[in-house]
């Protein structure tokens, strides 16, 4: 093997490919390394796109000592030891630099273990970088969230992976000087690659290993088992979670359960389809059937206690469930029709009667008065720039 993930990993901002909105001169994460104002962050990206690469060159670049630990097996006390043993030659101070402790993964840490890290993150004592393929408004506790800035990584688009190739193919010609891609191997690597570098390398390192050339059937036998093409962020992901809504929607069973099981076998995350069903509950059955988002949750509950493979027959209980349900958009209308009167007119005036009345002065100016507990439902409670809308309507 020619390891090529590891000798073409990037060692500076500059051979960094894909993040130019964070890392090309002027972007945050460069003017923040250039400064050497290093915070605790969370990168949120699919697999392959540099995470870790991004968080070993922060280390790097602003000359501070770094941890890579992955969250799958590391415990507090391994944090905890880190943390002592760092701390024990560099006492607190002024001259204390802090480490960078990398935490891939972290969306798998408890909450108690992400509670541990809170007091050393406030406090400056470690630099947090974590990453993570899931969303962290889900997966991350709302009080590291707040400490932390999170910075979004994108899938290498596919001039991003031909370059990648090319590199590729400069190191590997040190040792196979007659080495050459053709035009449709090109093409099928970089459509295989789907955004992701490690998953490109891999497969050029193992077809170079094997057969000394990259001839596109060679390429085909190395990868030997064609898997489900499904990528969990590019547009398989996006058209399959759009068929398998639409198709509740439509009350199509057969649909929703071809869809559901294609998105499983894809190794689509199922919290991730579960949350939708969730949304759909509230935004497409509403008032026809208000027990549908009671449902919806509970099979939420039920992933996340049970887990693949069993987890799949809740989804499949939760999915039929709601196709069948009767829809209405009723509700999720009428808000956005009043979202869009806020964005329109902003603050308008909230009608006397209705505001609050703590103190005397307030009362005395009419805040409160006249007000009625249970007035006609009729009445008008509105702003009086609004009086005669109507946004809800069965």
């Amino acid at each position: 093997m020619f390891d090529l993930a590891n000798r073409l990993r990037p060692q500076t901002l500059d051979q960094v490919l894909g993040q130019d909105h964070l890392v090309k001169k002027d972007a945050p994460l460069y003017k923040a390394i250039k400064q050497n104002l290093i915070f605790s962050m969370i990168l949120w990206g699919p697999p392959g796109v540099g995470k870790t690469t991004l968080a070993q060159i922060i280390a790097k670049s602003t000359d501070r000592t770094f941890y890579n630990l992955s969250a799958v097996s590391a415990k507090k006390d391994d944090l905890k030891r880190i943390i002592k043993n760092h701390r024990q030659p560099h006492q607190l101070g002024e001259t204390y630099q802090a480490p960078v402790i990398f935490l891939d993964e972290i969306h798998r840490f408890s909450k108690a273990q992400q509670d541990f890290l809170l007091p050393y993150v406030e406090s400056g004592e470690i630099i947090l970088i974590g990453a993570t393929t899931e969303n962290p408004s889900f997966e991350v506790i709302s009080a590291l969230l707040s400490r932390t800035k999170i910075f979004v990584l994108k899938p290498l688009s596919t001039s991003d992976l031909s370059r990648l190739i090319d590199r590729a193919l400069k190191l590997l010609r040190e040792k196979l000087p007659k080495l050459k891609l053709t035009k449709d191997a090109r093409e099928w690597l970089v459509n295989f690659g789907s955004g992701d570098a490690r998953r490109l390398l891999n497969l050029i390192d193992q077809t170079a290993s094997i057969y000394q050339d990259l001839k596109l059937e060679n390429l085909k036998k190395t990868l030997q088992i064609s898997p489900i093409r499904y990528d969990k962020k590019a547009d398989e992901h996006y058209d399959t979670i759009s068929a398998f809504i639409k198709s509740m929607r439509a009350s199509n069973v057969d649909a929703t359960l071809y869809y559901l099981a294609r998105m499983i076998e894809g190794g689509e995350d199922p919290k991730f389809i579960a949350r939708r069903m969730i949304i759909f509950a509230s935004e497409d059955i509403g008032l026809a059937m208000p027990t549908a988002l009671v449902v919806a949750n509970e099979v939420f509950e039920a992933v996340e206690r049970v887990g693949l493979p069993e987890a799949q027959i809740n989804l499949a209980h939760g999915a039929v469930y709601l196709a069948r349900c009767k829809k209405s958009r009723a509700s999720y209308n009428a808000y956005f029709q009043a979202l869009d009167d806020v964005k329109k007119f902003g603050n308008l005036s909230i009608p006397l009667h209705l505001r609050n009345a703590p103190t005397k002065l307030m009362k005395d100016l009419g805040y409160g008065k006249d007000y009625e507990k249970y007035p006609d439902k009729n009445k008008n409670l509105l702003p009086e720039k609004l009086k005669s809308r109507k946004y809800f309507s069965d």
